[in-house]
């Protein structure tokens, strides 16, 4: 959390810290993944050479069960009316 020291964001929240005018929140690996081949059709739960290459369109992602708490902070401090810009700083430490 060194850039949170730097910006100012001390207060300690759920999933975040705030301070400063600043919301500095994390992740933790993904938290979002491609959705596996048989959601887009049970068929594909069985991989035939016949049904290659699946190129779905449009593509659909599944939240993982591990990280959907902190997906569901992220997507809530996104939402609201004073964040008019997102900075993604992975690996600030």
């Amino acid at each position: 959390m060194s850039l949170s020291k730097v910006l100012g964001a001390r207060r300690r929240k759920d999933g975040y810290v705030e301070g400063n005018g600043w919301l500095v929140s994390w992740c933790m690996g993904h938290l979002v993944e491609l959705a596996p081949a048989d959601a887009y059709d049970p068929r594909y739960s069985k991989w035939d050479y016949a049904d290659l290459p699946i190129l779905p369109n449009p593509w659909q992602f599944q939240v993982l069960p591990d990280t959907k708490k902190q997906f569901n902070v992220l997507r809530q401090l996104m939402g609201r009316d004073d964040v008019d810009a997102v900075i993604c700083a992975t690996d600030v430490g």
